[in-house]
């Protein structure tokens, strides 16, 4: 095609030689005639210029009309065919289109010219194959398909899906989804209140629920006195996401009296393939919910959760029923056992082993044959371990490796402080066991033990250790623990609370006194707790790295020395005492992993900066172990700052 352009100059040349004869022969007959010649030339180069314009806007067109490539018949067809069409060149530039292209899409010559690439956008390789591509052009949806032929010349066609592309849009949106809500603290508000005050209560409560659904087209059923049921289509629920659930905002604008605010929690089963599957989503999400201490909301789709909310703490359940049923269970369980391993987290803490102890002597005084499972050479309780040791013997504690060559199927594992398997001290002996017990105060993480026969998951307790105090109290007369064990158990809620400060409740305070009455003694507690000079070293230099960061301090060191195991979280502790400072981060690189220690006070929840980077832990205590740089951790913690700063 490019050598018919060429051919178009062939005439231009032939009048400006022709011009340029006759001014050679009038001057050799008159000699004024250079002048006229000269005149020729430039009349030549001006009819030249003006066809050179011409032919350049309008050379599309008229190659089109000259281009025997395509025959006449097969224009006549393309042109009246009822779908648009258009030719391009082998450089996707378009040269022709029939009718029903300048009808419908088109009513211009302004296509003419173009690149392919104007008209599909990003799809131009993927109009070329099989299916084609979907394409938006002005208001309508087409599906595109080019086929090019031997020529280089490409058809195109546009094939209008708008109607489907509308139905799909209309089915996704018209989906619906379950959402189940529940009232966190119901009968903690309502104890104790007038039968007026009640009502109004439950006015307010189903006034904000009505509220809610009304500007919807869903269905609003009430389940109980604090559990809602609804129903609600796609194209409403996408709003509500997009607030972020502000209904647990107004929810806590309600309360009785001086009692605590309202709270909700809510599961939504959303993208689930019927209304059952969407129920069963939904009571999951709720479950998670409920496992992270409330106040916050769940969305459970076939690829996980998303959470929203959560600014508030748990709300303590001033009941122990749960308690005294799980203790029955648990001792029933343990009796018809094999022998008893009693495992927890890695690098067990005060909390952790001292949970494991109290258990353990708790189910040795049943007559039970019960251990501790840890590693005893990385821990952050050397002290603790040394203790029970001397006041109770060296039969308390195995290591990981005699306890997997000693398990068998009749053999009972009790996880304490921890209900996430890559935490564990050993997976590989959590995979073993046949059945497990999970004891555990940490906000539910989406990566939980779902095998276990008895799950005891209370994330307002302020520690494990005094979960199991309450346990030890409901597994009978006969049971009772030695003066060591209720010191294990007092260290690792001294540890947990702060010296109970931070996260203690009434029921806290009761385990403790409990502790007490057994001979617990706070000062040999205490001594549990001296950090060695080069411990207290590492914290201040931690101390001093600190850097302010949106109202966050973020310490970090290069150091690899031991004892940060124990004094980055007590620098994190520390750091939480200087003016201005919400929340802080500590972070230092041991043994191949980057560990980072969180702190905060109040409602910055570092539980959900820390799960953004793939760790967990609770509202204001939480941490990770990520196998990257400081600097990389430092940077990872920082964005993650910002993300939960714009979306609160």
């Amino acid at each position: 095609m490019k050598k018919r352009l060429h051919m178009l100059w062939i005439p231009l040349a032939v009048m400006t030689a022709v011009s340029l004869a006759a001014a050679v022969f009038f001057y050799l007959e008159q000699s004024y005639i250079a002048s006229a010649a000269a005149a020729m030339v430039i009349i030549s180069a001006a009819v030249l210029c003006v066809m050179t314009a011409v032919i350049d806007r309008n050379v599309t067109r008229y190659v089109t009309g000259i281009d025997r490539d395509i025959l006449k018949t097969s224009r006549e067809e393309f042109y009246d065919y009822p779908e648009p069409i258009v030719i391009a060149d082998s450089d996707k530039t378009i040269i022709w289109y029939n009718r029903c292209f300048e009808r419908d899409i088109f009513g211009d010559d302004r296509v003419y010219g173009i690149n392919l690439s104007e008209l599909v956008g990003s799809n131009i390789t993927k109009i070329y194959s099989d299916g084609g591509a979907t394409v938006k052009i002005l208001d309508h949806y087409y599906r595109v398909t080019a086929e090019e032929g031997s020529s280089g010349l490409s058809i195109v066609s546009f094939i209008d899906i708008s109607s489907h592309i509308a139905l799909e849009q209309e089915y996704k949106a018209s989906r619906k989804t379950v959402m189940i809500i529940a009232v966190d603290n119901y009968e903690e508000v309502l104890q104790n209140s007038k039968e007026s005050d009640k009502a109004g209560f439950r006015v307010q409560i189903e006034k904000l629920f009505e509220r809610f659904i009304e500007n919807t087209n869903g269905i609003l059923h009430k389940l109980s006195n604090d559990r809602f049921y609804c129903i609600i289509e796609e194209r409403h629920l996408a709003p509500i996401i997009e607030r972020r659930f502000d209904i647990l905002d107004e929810a806590r604008s309600i309360s009785l009296g001086e009692r605590s605010k309202v709270t909700l929690s809510i599961g939504v089963g959303r993208g689930a393939k019927t209304l059952a599957e969407s129920e069963t989503f939904a009571r999951q999400a709720l479950d998670m919910c409920l496992g992270r201490g409330g106040d916050q909301a769940a969305v459970k789709t076939q690829n996980g959760f998303e959470f929203f909310g959560g600014v508030s703490k748990g709300i303590e359940k001033s009941a122990k029923v749960r308690t005294r049923v799980i203790a029955t269970a648990l001792r029933e369980l343990a009796l018809n056992s094999g022998n008893i391993y009693i495992m927890g987290h890695r690098l067990a803490d005060f909390d952790c082993l001292g949970a494991s102890v109290g258990l353990c002597g708790a189910l040795r005084s049943l007559g039970k044959n019960a251990c501790c499972v840890l590693d005893l050479d990385k821990n952050l309780s050397k002290s603790l371990i040394a203790y029970v040791n001397e006041r109770c013997g060296r039969d308390y504690f195995k290591s990981v490796a005699e306890a997997r060559l000693e398990f068998t199927s009749r053999d009972l594992l009790i996880i304490c402080d921890t209900h996430n398997p890559d935490m564990l001290d050993s997976k590989e002996l959590y995979e073993s066991a046949e059945q497990v017990v999970v004891i555990d105060h940490h906000r539910k993480m989406v990566n939980y033990i779902d095998n276990a026969v008895v799950f005891f998951h209370e994330p307002f307790a302020s520690s494990a250790c005094e979960m199991v105090t309450e346990l030890i109290q409901y597994f009978g007369d006969d049971c009772r623990i030695s003066v060591a064990e209720a010191e294990a158990l007092l260290s690792g809620i001294m540890l947990d609370t702060k010296n109970f400060v931070m996260r203690a409740g009434a029921r806290t305070f009761e385990a403790a006194a409990f502790l007490k009455k057994l001979g617990a003694d706070t000062v040999a507690v205490k001594r549990l707790f001296a950090d060695s000079l080069e411990t207290y070293r590492e914290k201040s230099v931690l101390i001093q790295s600190a850097k302010l960061f949106h109202g966050c301090a973020i310490a970090a060191t290069d150091s690899n020395a031991p004892e940060l195991r124990l004094a980055a979280p007590q620098a994190a502790d520390e750091l939480l005492g200087i003016v201005g400072v919400k929340a802080s981060f500590v972070i230092y690189r041991l043994d191949g992993l980057c560990f980072i220690s969180a702190r905060s006070m109040d409602s910055f929840n570092v539980q959900l900066i820390m799960e953004a980077i793939g760790g967990g832990g609770h509202q204001t205590m939480a941490g990770a172990q990520l196998d990257i740089s400081v600097e990389e951790a430092v940077e990872k913690v920082k964005g993650a700052i910002e993300d939960f700063l714009i979306k609160s």
